[in-house]
């Protein structure tokens, strides 16, 4: 494991232990978590792995087999670039120690190991450079893992994704939802993970793909636009004024759609419509999942990724040329997956069918002057682990 070479090398001596957090595709569920919604991804069979040490001096020292240069932090707040998503996690959990020691100096609380001090770290991913498969999220939920175990915190799960969670929306400042660090944190193996973003509550929904003759096609477009910054919050602020307008605490729960779009206009009304059809496309495609008509799923994608395209604008010429191209070749569904503005679609195919589908996509994007994506197939894979 060269994790555990690059970590000796480093520091000269041997990690107290290896973990591994994967990233995540997303079967179904858009843009619902941060509206109190449905989503229902996947853990990925790649993602990042860190060797780990604890330091008692609160010093974090990290290296990237993917980065050039290592970096050493007496505070978190030091963090540039990538090691932001490293360090906020040491905050969040430091927070949430201090806050845990006030309840219990109220005479509140059970106690949670000791103090989270400092670490050794050295990373290594394996994820597809720039497939929005949230390898932010993996790097994020492997450190919160490695800590919580070196540290005796006892957390769960749940928790860790929502430290996590934290750290991407109060440290780095990225408004996200909790789906992309509970898939990676919760994700089993052959299954999809059901979460209720508003309660939390989780279910592993069986999702076996092989049994049916069946793949699920990651097709990486590459591509990243410029014009995705600022893009997201401002799809987020759009629900959230949506929700204020209808008198809701969130889009999730607006049950007369036709009722609430008749109250409003404009990009308020047109995210309204996507969230709440969303939601239901989740529930539908979990039903059709446990009654085992896998196969009957596409409809659905094809229709998810047609509200991603028009009602929620997140699109781009490279996913609709991605989704539309796997559908001509065969393909029984697909759709864009991840935030949008680039990143992966995914396609439901028949395993006779992968080579059309292929070649329907390469010839695509070959008579547009675009690069060839990589296309690969995905199956769900353990969430986050002890390795070593």
């Amino acid at each position: 494991m060269r994790v555990v070479g690059a970590f000796r090398d480093s520091y000269g001596m041997e990690p107290a232990g290896v973990w591994h957090a994967p990233g995540r595709v997303n079967l179904i569920g858009e843009h619902t978590d941060y509206n109190d919604g449905f989503v229902l991804p996947f853990a990925l069979p790649w993602g990042v792995t860190a060797a780990v040490s604890p330091r008692e001096d609160g010093v974090i020292r990290l290296r990237s087999l993917q980065a050039d240069e290592p970096v050493t932090l007496a505070t978190p707040d030091e963090a540039e670039g990538w090691a932001r998503y490293v360090a906020g996690v040491f905050w969040a959990l430091r927070e949430a120690g201090r806050e845990q020691g006030q309840q219990e100096g109220q005479g509140q609380g059970q106690g949670q190991g000791r103090p989270v001090g400092g670490a050794d770290v050295v990373i290594d991913g394996d994820l597809p450079q720039g497939a929005g498969l949230s390898s932010s999220a993996a790097l994020e939920v492997v450190v919160a893992t490695a800590l919580n175990e070196l540290y005796g915190l006892g957390l769960t799960k749940m928790e860790i994704a929502l430290a996590a969670q934290k750290a991407e929306n109060d440290f780095v400042g990225m408004p996200c939802g909790i789906m992309d660090q509970a898939a990676s944190s919760l994700g089993e193996e052959g299954k999809a993970l059901f979460l209720d973003c508003r309660s939390l509550g989780t279910r592993n929904i069986p999702f076996d793909l092989a049994s049916h003759g069946l793949q699920l096609l990651i097709i990486n477009t590459g591509v990243h636009h410029e014009l995705a910054d600022g893009q997201y919050a401002r799809r987020r602020k759009d629900c959230e004024n949506a929700a204020k307008r209808l008198g809701v605490d969130a889009l999730r729960d607006v049950t007369d759609l036709a009722g609430a779009l008749a109250k409003l206009s404009g990009d308020e009304r047109r995210r309204t419509q996507h969230v709440v059809t969303e939601n239901h496309r989740v529930e539908a495609v979990i039903g059709l999942l446990r009654a085992g008509a896998v196969r009957e799923i596409g409809a659905l994608l094809n229709a998810s990724h047609l509200s991603l395209r028009d009602q929620f604008e997140v699109s781009c010429a490279e996913l609709d040329v991605a989704v539309e191209s796997a559908v001509r070749g065969g393909a029984r569904g697909a759709r864009m997956t991840g935030g949008g503005f680039g990143g992966s679609a995914i396609a439901l195919v028949a395993d006779d069918r992968v080579e059309s589908v292929r070649e329907s996509v390469a010839g695509a994007y070959a008579e547009r002057g675009w690069a060839t994506p990589e296309i690969y197939p995905a199956t769900p894979a353990e969430g986050a682990r002890r390795l070593l």
